[in-house]
């Protein structure tokens, strides 16, 4: 496992009772959640600048960067916040270095559960025999520290990605539909939005796809009046907030910023014809303290959270965290939806209409948790930015999107992802669910060896390739040939 490290021993600490301490005794809720979790530790900033080479061409042989790549990482894949991408270049990275993937049995660590270590292949501690070590965590899963530190160093490096929960909205309205019950009942995301509380129902079968996705996925408990069926919790609100970069980058003079504030009130009721706003509660205090501590506990776990509008610098910023180089983070987008693309230059342009615009407020303010969430990471994001360097930054993001080009010219056929009609290779296509076609490539013909691949690795769909990674690490056992019975010798 390691040497034991300062972070690692606090990583440690936390799996104790004691860890709460006596500023959480008044919020007796997180207090359990806080206690089964573990409590606050340091944060461990990188220092190390990111190594930067000539334009793309396929690495032939090892690099010597002036720092030591990290190789035990727990990612966190949220779910609709382009984490699929990310997963496929954690895939190609343990691929190409011979690392051990934590794996589930099927595709999931037991999802919508909180994760649990019994549910690795190959895990098993109460045999007594010595367990394998692994060096990537980073598979589906509700996430549950006190479980991950079972099968992963706590000096791992801890990383997610999270998305505006208004462009997550979209995207799990039309991925899960016929999977949660709230969305099954809604004729349109519009009217879902409109009315939520008409076809949503807290505890119904899929419903967790339906409000506050990221802070599910990320494990943490629901304050006490969002457990109730008819509760209804306030969005966080701050007293003196920043500018919060809200348009995806490349939006050029059109980017906006706005105060967070803005979309931080209480869905209007209408009285006589009128919409009227509620007055603040105590019960929203409480609710606010709840999420500023789920939100420190966050800061205490992870050491880098990526955000889905800033992609390609939130890609820059881990190869730098991770002492990779960016070879190993440039990529191609997986589990996009065909139509995506339209919504995302429409908010790089600053197109947006009046509805979408309303539309995009009513989803973060009934996502309100995630809301807080993407607000506080967008944030912690743009400050770690200053900190490596904006122009530093714009040119390695510009390196980035070069190499990604040529590989698209390099690999696929029509250089950009394709319909899933046309791709008849079963180990590309991506797995087709929910109402939205999901996109996927075409390797083009009369590539190298070599070439061919690393192309190969680069498109294949994350399903696949955790049934690859599965087939090299538990390889079936050879059947030895029969040898004939003495008996029936001639």
């Amino acid at each position: 496992m390691g040497p034991v490290s300062p972070a690692r021993t606090m990583r440690l600490w936390l799996w104790g009772p004691r860890s709460l301490g006596v500023a959480l005794g008044v919020f007796m809720t997180i207090g359990f959640a806080l206690q089964l979790w573990g409590g606050p530790f340091q944060r461990r900033l990188p220092g190390v600048g990111l190594q930067l080479r000539q334009p793309w061409a396929p690495s032939r042989g090892p690099s010597v960067p002036s720092c030591t790549p990290r190789q035990r990482l727990v990612f966190l894949k949220t779910h609709k916040s382009g984490s699929s991408s990310v997963l496929n270049l954690l895939h190609r990275y343990g691929d190409r270095h011979g690392l051990r993937f934590a794996l589930p049995t099927r595709y999931q660590f037991g999802y919508p559960r909180l994760f649990q270590a019994s549910r690795v292949k190959n895990y098993h501690p109460q045999d007594g025999r010595a367990q394998p070590h692994f060096h990537i965590l980073c598979h589906h899963m509700r996430f549950n520290l006190k479980e991950v530190l079972q099968v992963m160093p706590s000096d791992s490096f801890f990383f997610s990605i999270v998305r505006d929960p208004a462009a997550l909205a979209h995207s799990a309205f039309s991925y899960y539909k016929s999977t949660s019950s709230a969305f099954r009942k809604a004729p349109s995301l519009a009217a879902f939005l409109a009315n939520p509380r008409a076809f949503y129902w807290p505890g119904a079968r899929g419903d967790h796809y339906a409000r506050n996705l990221l802070w599910f996925d990320f494990g943490l408990p629901f304050p006490p009046d969002m457990r109730t069926k008819r509760g209804n919790l306030h969005p966080l609100r701050d007293p003196n907030p920043p500018q919060l970069h809200v348009v995806p980058s490349g939006a050029g003079p059109r980017a906006q910023t706005l105060d967070p504030n803005a979309l931080f009130h209480p869905a209007p009721t209408v009285a006589n014809g009128r919409h009227q706003m509620s007055s603040p509660t105590s019960s929203d205090l409480e609710s606010s303290s709840f999420i500023q501590w789920g939100l420190a506990w966050l800061d205490s776990v992870f050491d880098l959270v990526l955000v889905a509008e800033y992609f390609d610098e939130s890609l820059v910023l881990l190869a730098d965290a991770l002492c990779w180089g960016l070879d190993d983070v440039v990529g191609f987008m997986h589990n996009a939806q065909a139509g995506g693309e339209q919504g995302l230059s429409a908010a790089r342009e600053g197109r947006w209409t009046d509805e979408e615009q309303q539309l995009a407020a009513q989803a973060r303010t009934w996502n309100n948790l995630d809301w807080a969430l993407y607000v506080h990471f967008n944030r912690s994001l743009w400050t770690r930015i200053e900190k490596y360097g904006q122009s530093r930054l714009e040119s390695a993001v510009a390196e980035l999107r070069a190499r990604r080009e040529a590989l698209a010219k390099l690999c696929l056929v029509g250089g950009e992802a394709l319909d899933p009609k046309y791709i008849t290779d079963q180990r590309f296509r991506p797995f087709q669910f929910g109402s939205a076609k999901v996109l996927g490539y075409i390797l083009r013909s009369g590539l190298s060896p070599e070439d061919q691949e690393e192309c190969e690795r680069l498109v294949t769909p994350e399903l696949q390739y955790k049934d690859k990674l599965d087939a090299k690490q538990f390889p079936p056992p050879v059947s030895l040939p029969l040898k004939p019975s003495r008996l029936l010798s001639p």
